[in-house]
């Protein structure tokens, strides 16, 4: 079970932030390698890529905070809590009114494969952009919808959110970390969601190396995409999701 609980948690460490899709691997483990784990285990393992979160950006995290407990709307962070604000509203309210909807998805193996290749042509697409702008209220709320279409699994939130605020002309560090400071409520708000459903029983030690594993993959896998983002190199995430996507396909 400790073996089970480190890969569980270096796959849900690496696909939670790279473009690949969480949901999407979430779902070929559950349906084509039989992988089934307990709610709370899942939940603690979203937890752990949160945590990635916070240790990457707790200086931007501590200035939001200062600016919102202020109410500041004028400054860069306490516009910048604001628009994290505004973007989630969409997430939110598909999350409580269409969670079945979506949720009924995720045995939908043909819908995973199609999902991935749209992905990858998202992605693939941020290759011709040129970013320079910051980010304004109206480019929040594009990218916050981005983000409630992610909720289908396959279509990657980070690949989704970063390509729509790339799209925009937005500059690659801002929507960068507007992207991941945005999934936060999102990642947090979502399992609390599912917390609603009946926890199960889970043993604590393989939960807690679970969890360890996917904050410090987690953490590795942001500075990693950071750098490929700087370096122009955020499309070549699209081979991936093609590849994957085709197999898929081919293999239902």
């Amino acid at each position: 079970m400790i073996l089970e609980s480190i890969f569980l948690g270096l796959v849900q460490g690496l696909t939670e932030w790279l473009p690949i899709s969480s949901s999407g691997h979430l779902v070929i483990a559950q349906e084509l390698l039989k992988i089934e784990v307990p709610l709370l285990f899942d939940v603690m393992l979203h937890f752990g890529t949160v945590l990635a979160v916070f240790a990457f950006f707790w200086k931007d995290i501590l200035k939001i905070l200062k600016s919102l407990f202020k109410l500041d709307f004028k400054s860069q962070d306490g516009k910048l809590g604001l628009y994290i604000i505004i973007g989630n509203i969409p997430v939110a309210l598909a999350g409580y009114f269409l969670h079945d909807v979506f949720e009924s998805l995720f045995s939908n193996l043909f819908v995973v494969g199609i999902a991935l290749i749209v992905t990858g042509i998202l992605l693939f697409l941020t290759k011709f952009t040129k970013g320079r702008r910051k980010l304004n209220v109206f480019d929040s709320i594009l990218v916050g919808i981005a983000q409630t279409f992610a909720l289908i699994p396959g279509l990657s939130r980070s690949g989704s959110t970063i390509s729509t605020g790339l799209f925009r002309g937005l500059d690659k560090e801002s929507i960068f970390k507007f992207s991941f400071l945005l999934a936060v409520p999102a990642v947090i708000g979502g399992n609390l969601l599912e917390l609603n459903q009946t926890l199960g029983e889970v043993d604590l030690l393989p939960m807690v190396v679970g969890t360890v594993t996917a904050a410090i993959v987690g953490y590795l896998s942001l500075k990693f995409l950071f750098k490929t983002l700087q370096k122009g190199k955020f499309y070549l995430f699209s081979v991936y999701c093609w590849f994957v996507g085709v197999i898929l396909l081919l293999l239902i």
